[in-house]
């Protein structure tokens, strides 16, 4: 396969992935979970769980974490555990529906960003593919979500949207010997260890419960619906979007990680039953149109020097 087109497949794995995290984490969460405590729990067994194919990866060649130390900080403080701290902030004060509209509006900005920076106007077809996709975000998540509401929530998503934007970019940065699955390990123990610290000091409530939770009609112990997010919707999700982005370029791989809103309304629908409306499905086809309208970037890495570990954030209340 060529290398764009090993890229898209790991980006739409990666928004597949991420979008198991609400459908799973919603049991928790109503067994008297806290959100910090749920993507805290998340990250760090996610990081763990990777860190064997990191070390395996690495082959000794320590380094690559002093080389590649800043999209490390980068991935893990602001893209995991600021992205977390922000979102989790503006949802205590406007409605979940408008924290996910204004944050993943993530594309949206590197569009404007690249214009800033270039000072030269986006190319049609990228201002196209942002009408489409932004117009099916707001169907699928819902236009309710369009309201008048707390101004320092809405501040608090945008800032979770910059996050989202930092972790397209430092995922689409040239490696320099950082395998994707390295960046990903450590990065979320790095953002899972911050988390953790933020509640330790009472910066975010900490709570968590053990026992059993229901589950696709069936009552499980706890550590199963975060097992399964910790897998999928971290693990895979983060590893086969770092090793997207490289290849697509932080602008199309942001465009295509929409899909999880899509993903994550068809899981809900599966899991606790939460039907898709017409509207919905529209909203789909629209963000679909939108990712085919945005051309690729250049790749970050040439094809030939990136790592090969392509094996390796609607109901998302934990978003990415």
């Amino acid at each position: 396969m060529k290398p764009q087109s090993t890229g898209l497949a790991a980006a739409v794995i990666s928004a597949a992935s991420f979008g198991t995290s609400g459908a799973f984490i919603k049991p928790l969460l109503e067994a008297g979970w806290s959100p910090a405590a749920a993507v805290t729990a998340r990250a760090l067994t996610a990081g763990l769980l990777l860190l064997p194919f990191v070390l395996l990866f690495l082959r000794g060649d320590w380094g690559a974490l002093w080389r590649g130390r800043w999209r490390l900080f980068g991935m893990g403080i602001i893209a995991v555990a600021f992205t977390q701290l922000t979102y989790f902030a503006a949802i205590s004060r406007v409605p979940v529906s408008t924290a996910l509209l204004v944050e993943y509006l993530a594309p949206l900005l590197l569009v404007l960003w690249t214009w800033v920076v270039t000072r030269h106007l986006p190319r049609p077809a990228v201002l196209l593919g942002s009408v489409l996709a932004i117009g099916g975000l707001v169907l699928v998540i819902g236009p309710g979500a369009l309201q008048a509401v707390d101004p320092l929530g809405l501040a608090l998503a945008f800032a979770a949207a910059v996050g989202c934007a930092v972790y397209f970019v430092v995922a689409a940065r040239p490696a320099d010997g950082l395998p994707p699955v390295a960046l990903a390990g450590v990065g979320l123990l790095l953002g899972g260890v911050v988390l953790g610290l933020s509640g330790l000091v009472g910066a975010v409530p900490m709570t968590a419960t053990s026992g059993e939770v229901p589950l696709l009609g069936a009552i499980v112990p706890w550590w199963v619906p975060l097992g399964v997010v910790a897998v999928f919707g971290t693990a895979i999700a983060y590893a086969s979007g770092i090793f997207g982005s490289g290849r697509l370029g932080s602008r199309l791989a942001s465009f295509v990680g929409l899909l999880e809103v899509v993903f994550a309304s068809i899981l809900a629908w599966i899991v606790v039953g939460e039907r898709l409306s017409p509207l919905q499905m529209l909203g789909g086809a629209l963000i679909l149109a939108g990712i085919a309208a945005v051309p690729a970037e250049q790749p970050a890495v040439a094809p030939a020097s990136a790592p090969a570990v392509a094996d390796d954030e609607a109901q998302p209340l934990i978003a990415h």
